[in-house]
């Protein structure tokens, strides 16, 4: 057993450890979001005394193990807040919209994974790699928001960019799995691509992506704005703007659905203020916490979801200063959405307020 686990274990039990340790509530205990946090908590050995898997009634009475121990999944119509310090929101945002404000009535501290509350000024936009200092205190409105998948991989170099060189701006291409929809999105990669190898008489009807996301990438992610633009590629630039506190930096986005199952990978074009060497961005970069350049030694190496899988690592590679311009560099990153882009970053800002003593 390591020393967090031990530590989780003895919080669990009421010895010795961290007292008195939050009592935690997980909604939308059953995505895929959901149970991603409950393999890390485990994993991470985060302290709790209480822990309440909560979910929609469709899914209300299923029993899940959590730490050797067996919980029955509690609908959220029927869960009382109150019992909960702090609680997990993944099940989307129309029942964070619903049920958050309720939450945090109850007094309950909310880590929101949707886009409900992330521009909220009440509500601070946290990386705890980028902006751990927003967890010093509770927010006034009991809030903390988990930024967007591909914002999060994203802010955490650009943080180390910023403040060696400045940036000037930055030019994103994503390259977003199946995953980001759940597991109904990477069902249904799975059906799709089926179907597309039995041929055209193959009858299938796509539910989340159009057109069909077999053998094809599309170059649209949530709905299309008055600008051309669609959310997800605003999310990219405000939340970067947000985290970072830069509110003129210049982030332009082209988010696309790609066949891959897990793992999203962007390709990011970055010019600075002043001219960058190869050798000390690798440097700069792989010192940032929790980031590997693959292509520290060999420049051929780089990283894909396929190899990179259930990571808790930010790959980076394909590191190459422009030729034309000294001052812009281009660079390749891949990072799990559902650990990095989502539970995981949830589970360190929930790291972090028990470390600060602010649960």
């Amino acid at each position: 057993m390591t020393t967090a686990t031990a530590t989780a274990a003895s919080a669990r039990a009421g010895g010795p450890g961290p007292s008195p340790a939050p009592r935690v509530a997980i909604v939308g205990a059953t995505g895929a979001v959901g149970t991603t946090l409950i393999e890390l908590i485990e994993q991470r050995g985060l302290p709790y005394r209480e822990l309440y898997l909560v979910a929609s009634s469709r899914s209300a009475g299923r029993v899940l193990t959590v730490g050797g121990e067996e919980y029955e999944v509690q609908a959220i119509e029927e869960f009382d807040f109150a019992q909960a310090d702090v609680a997990f929101f993944s099940a989307g945002t129309s029942v964070s919209e619903k049920w958050v404000p309720i939450a945090t009535a109850a007094g309950t501290v909310v880590i929101d994974n949707t886009i409900a509350f992330r521009m909220d000024p009440d509500s601070p936009l946290v990386v705890p790699q980028v902006n751990a200092h927003e967890l010093d205190r509770l927010p006034k409105s009991g809030v903390i928001a988990n930024p967007n998948c591909s914002t999060i991989p994203l802010v955490r170099l650009l943080r180390g960019v910023e403040d060696r060189w400045g940036v000037r701006h930055a030019v994103v291409s994503t390259y977003q799995a199946a995953s980001g929809l759940g597991y109904s999105g990477m069902d249904e990669l799975h059906e799709s691509s089926r179907a597309a190898l039995q041929g055209a008489g193959a009858e299938f009807e796509p539910r989340n992506f159009q057109p069909s996301l077999a053998f094809n990438v599309i170059p649209k992610i949530d709905r299309f704005l008055d600008s051309g633009f669609t959310l997800e590629e605003q999310k990219m630039l405000q939340e970067s703007r947000k985290i970072l506190g830069l509110p003129h930096l210049d982030v332009t986005t082209t988010c696309v659905r790609v066949p891959v199952a897990n793992c999203h990978s962007e390709a990011v074009y970055i010019e600075c203020h002043e001219p960058v060497d190869r050798a000390e961005l690798i440097e700069v970069l792989g010192s940032l916490p929790e980031v590997v350049v693959d292509d520290a030694q060999d420049p051929k190496a780089f990283p894909t979801p396929a190899v990179v899988g259930s990571s808790d690592l930010v790959h980076v590679g394909r590191v190459r200063i422009t030729q034309s311009n000294p001052r812009a560099f281009w660079l390749w990153l891949v990072a799990d959405n559902l650990r990095i882009g989502a539970a995981l970053n949830a589970v360190q800002i929930a790291e972090e307020l028990v470390e600060r003593g602010t649960l």
